[in-house]
């Protein structure tokens, strides 16, 4: 009977202890870890806008002469290559005419030439008279020249690209009648697309020309084209309030087409963890480590975001893991169970620019 009871006061000791251990196991939390990394990440200033012709990216194509158009062969937005045929332009009569005058005029002078070259071999005309008739045979040449490069010679004539690039407007349609020198259409150089954005007054002075910038049209993620500051303006844009910024890139853009610019301004340095390594609350930025198996809350101040990553400086211990998933449920002094992760997020991520969230998109 006394051994019943000792088995029976053993089972429920045993059981005591499982409920307890079963109790401390429930009392902690599961979180992944990693040691702290420090490193340095640029600065990024984001902001928003769209491709434009850049200043001196785009010509105005326009003809000395009045006359009509007779034919368009291009749209605007279409892209072409030096030499396409752009339209066709017919000389109205009044130009017609003057070239047919000028035609006239060399005619008369080189017969007056060749009399006065008679005359002189005759000697019944001088050297001066001889002299003028060669002149006057070298104005008429020179005018009708410059007829032929401004018509073409020809009634009709073929306008055409001087340039790769894209047609950016048309200023005239089939059956229109121009003055001379009228602009017929604009063409925007291949190579001549840059972005324009707008950033906050308070941002000019962190912005320079030459600054790297990657650029992603917001229409694929996906894209990227590495480019630079070239021009920021002094000035307001009436319709945005914003600072105007143009980003040049090597790669062929969309003219009209949306982008976010993240401009490299600075570098930051701090220590770089996973974006959800860094939580805030009511009293500020912080992250948790590991000390014996217990969470330790550290205030930090957080320096930038960048794809994924985090920039942050504060107090932490290089030699105790960093909490970097599982920490939404910790509260200083709970009980952990530690979990180290895989590696995919201990690299310092020097290739991701902390981002500087002040950048704002156009109005």
């Amino acid at each position: 009977m006394t051994g019943l009871i000792k088995i029976a006061w053993v089972a429920v000791f045993a059981g005591f202890v499982c409920n307890a251990a079963i109790a401390a196991e429930e009392s902690s939390a599961e979180v992944t870890t990693q040691m702290p990394v420090q490193g340095d990440l640029p600065k990024i200033l984001s902001a928003y806008g769209t491709a434009v012709a850049s200043t001196n990216g785009a010509m105005t194509l326009s003809l000395p002469v009045e006359g009509r158009v007779m034919r368009v062969l291009a749209t605007a937005g279409e892209s072409v290559h030096a030499g396409q045929a752009l339209l066709e332009f017919e000389r109205s009569a009044a130009a017609t005419s003057a070239y047919r005058q000028a035609m006239s005029a060399l005619q008369l002078a080189l017969g007056e030439q060749t009399r006065m070259t008679r005359m002189l071999v005759q000697q019944t005309a001088t050297r001066d008279q001889k002299a003028q008739a060669d002149k006057a045979v070298a104005d008429a040449q020179s005018a009708l020249d410059a007829l032929k490069i401004e018509t073409g010679g020809t009634a009709r004539q073929t306008l055409a690209a001087p340039f790769d690039g894209v047609v950016g407007a048309l200023a005239i349609a089939q059956g229109d009648r121009v003055a001379a020198g009228a602009p017929l259409l604009t063409l925007v150089r291949t190579s001549g697309v840059v972005v324009t954005v707008g950033i906050e007054p308070a941002d000019r002075s962190k912005v320079e020309p030459g600054q790297p910038v990657q650029v992603q049209p917001l229409s694929d993620a996906a894209i990227r084209h590495d480019g630079r500051v070239v021009r920021i303006d002094h000035s307001l844009n009436p319709k945005s309030r914003l600072i105007d910024v143009d980003v040049a890139v090597t790669d062929e853009l969309l003219l009209g087409d949306a982008f976010r610019a993240d401009i490299a301004i600075g570098q930051l340095h701090g220590w770089i963890a996973p974006r959800d390594a860094v939580l805030d609350d009511d009293a500020g930025a912080h992250v948790y480590q590991i000390t014996d198996t217990k969470a330790v809350r550290i205030g930090v101040k957080r320096l930038g975001d960048a794809d994924g990553k985090t920039v942050f400086e504060g107090p932490l211990d290089v030699a105790r893991p960093l909490v970097i998933a599982g920490n939404y449920e910790l509260a200083d002094g709970m009980r952990v169970r530690e979990k180290p992760s895989d590696g995919a997020d201990t690299d310092d991520g020097a290739a991701k620019p902390a981002r500087d969230d002040r950048g704002s998109p156009q109005r």
